[in-house]
């Protein structure tokens, strides 16, 4: 008999859009294998939808569903919701506390790593490279002097929660921009980092574990035809993703074994991207940002990552589920 997985999809935040996208890759590459019910979190319910249009409520006391009298309760949970709340721990918590084993890091990690700041210090604790950064808070008074003082320019101006680069600007130099970026990210989240840019080649790469072993996918660069790699690059066609990256075998070397260290040190789970920037005059890959739950639509870095290994994405998200599994029992 087919294990029951609740793949989770939607969100409370404007990446629910990608969520959407995600969700038809990961069910179409679930299904054979397992007995999907893809439920939609939404800030006006938890529910499933059958193919006949109708709804059947989430009882969040357990997390089952009754549908034609019949209760259903699932043995994996599937989370392919981008931001709040399946990015930042909200849903892993929940999940803990009713004993149900889940595609993802875990709560603490989730919620350190939505937090760009927390982020980087963690990483630069651990003598991983990061950018030089200010962190902002709303309603604080902020003097863009001391920005000036502290940083050099360019710099990147974005919320420092959340992923996707909403409300992210790039400031060239310090003028009135600085404070027309900053009010801009406001507008998505109450803290906001204020990061020097580092100049050099981006790269991405996708880390998962399997039988406890972390495994670096293909690497990924990416070369925007933007000025950087903004949300219009990411989503909507306006960067190039050369995936396996055509890099020298040095920098392959660091890149895989810093992206290793990284899900290491942060004690992941699941798959994760890990973004860098490599800045060829210090020779280093520097750590940009970890996105627990990466975008996966058809076209996405981490499918093609998954592709360019010589997977199946089906092998690859059983892999998933059969991991989760073996965790919870470890636990």
């Amino acid at each position: 008999m087919k294990k029951k997985i609740a793949l989770l999809t939607g969100g409370y935040s404007g990446e629910a859009a990608i969520s959407y996208k995600s969700a038809v890759t990961f069910y179409n590459n679930l299904k054979n294998r397992f007995d999907v019910f893809k439920i939609d979190i939404t800030p006006k319910g938890w529910f499933y939808e059958d193919e006949k249009g109708n709804r059947f409520d989430i009882d969040k006391n357990d997390f089952s569903l009754f549908i034609d009298g019949e209760k259903i309760t699932f043995e994996v949970i599937f989370i392919g919701i981008h931001g709040t709340p399946g990015e930042d721990g909200k849903l892993q918590g929940y999940f803990d506390v009713l004993g149900l084993p889940y595609t993802s890091c875990d709560a603490s990690t989730s919620a350190l790593t939505f937090n760009k700041r927390y982020t980087t210090a963690v990483a630069a604790a651990y003598e991983i490279p990061v950018a030089k950064s200010v962190l902002l808070i709303k309603n604080n008074l902020h003097n863009p002097d001391e920005i000036a003082g502290r940083l050099k320019f360019p710099v990147f101006v974005k919320p420092n929660n959340g992923g996707s680069s909403i409300g992210m600007s790039k400031v060239n130099k310090f003028t009135d921009e600085l404070g027309i970026a900053i009010e801009k990210a406001f507008k998505e989240d109450d803290q906001v980092l204020v990061e020097e840019m580092i100049g050099g080649r981006e790269f991405t790469i996708g880390v998962f574990k399997k039988k406890g072993e972390i495994i670096a996918l293909p690497i990924t660069e990416v070369v925007s035809k933007k000025d950087f790699f903004d949300y219009e690059a990411k989503y909507e066609g306006a960067s190039q993703e050369i995936t396996p990256a055509e890099i020298d075998s040095a920098w392959k070397d660091q890149i895989e074994t810093t992206a290793r260290k990284i899900y290491q040190v942060f004690n992941c789970n699941g798959v994760v991207r890990i973004d860098f920037i490599y800045d060829e005059k210090q020779n280093k890959p520097f750590m940009l940002e970890i996105n627990t739950v990466p975008g996966q639509s058809e076209a996405s870095i981490v499918p093609q990552q998954v592709k360019a290994m010589g997977w199946t994405l089906e092998d690859f998200y059983t892999a998933l589920v059969e991991e989760a599994l073996t965790i919870n029992k470890e636990q």
